[in-house]
């Protein structure tokens, strides 16, 4: 069986890296995209900042066959709802929802013309309700949004798109809330703890692999109950 390829966009850390090391250990050959990379990176390092939209189509070009795109980079800022800066909102909304479109667009020709490819987009819990850092909610609602649109443009040519909404993930990004915001998610999941990355990695590398080409525009929930109250 020919080795598949697949790209993995905020591998540097967190979800990203577990699932980086999912497909690794599953005999792919993995592209590890991220702006900033710790002592561990699996596979081969791609060095990109994702808010430079403009140079995703070129990027995509020298990466050259992508079989799975996973969409995983994010970016998060603890704020209050009435004062979050500029900046703060404008990063959150090119790498949190734009970026992701723009690389599945760089790559649906590709996918296309072989009348195969996967993608899963990693959204979160945080889309089915409101969400304390407004705007992190808000593109990870758009993003099952964007889930089905895509699903529905690249369906007929055999390219499945599907999400993943992970809950409370044992990540950086989850250390850096309040405690008390921890506390609140801890009292509604059924077994008391947070989601290990490993385990949202372990539905992803389904999804993006192995699956059934009939679960396409899907969202499927790695919360263990925590949906925000």
């Amino acid at each position: 069986m020919e080795m598949k390829t697949v790209l993995v966009t905020g591998a540097g850390r967190g979800i990203g890296l577990a699932t980086a090391r999912a497909f690794a250990a599953a005999a792919c050959r993995v592209l590890s995209l991220d702006k900033q990379f710790g002592p561990e990176v699996v596979g081969e390092r791609v060095d990109y900042n994702l808010e430079n939209l403009a140079g995703i189509p070129a990027l995509i070009a020298e990466l050259g066959p992508v079989d799975t795109l996973v969409n995983n980079a994010a970016v998060l800022y603890c704020e209050p709802l009435d004062s979050i800066p500029e900046a703060h909102r404008a990063e959150i909304l090119t790498v949190n929802l734009v970026a992701p479109s723009k690389l599945i667009e760089a790559l649906a020709p590709q996918m296309k013309a072989r009348r195969s490819g996967r993608v899963v987009n990693v959204g979160s819990v945080s889309a089915f309700t409101g969400h304390p850092d407004l705007w992190y909610g808000v593109t990870k609602a758009g993003l099952l949004n964007l889930t089905k649109s895509w699903a529905r443009e690249l369906g007929p040519f055999g390219v499945l798109v599907n999400a993943v909404a992970p809950g409370p993930t044992r990540t950086s990004m989850y250390e850096q809330l309040p405690q008390s915001r921890k506390d609140s998610v801890m009292r509604s999941v059924y077994s008391g703890r947070a989601c290990e990355p490993e385990e949202v990695a372990a539905s992803i590398l389904w999804l993006g692999s192995e699956c059934p080409e009939y679960v396409n525009g899907t969202t499927l929930d790695v919360n263990n109950g925590s949906y925000p109250r």
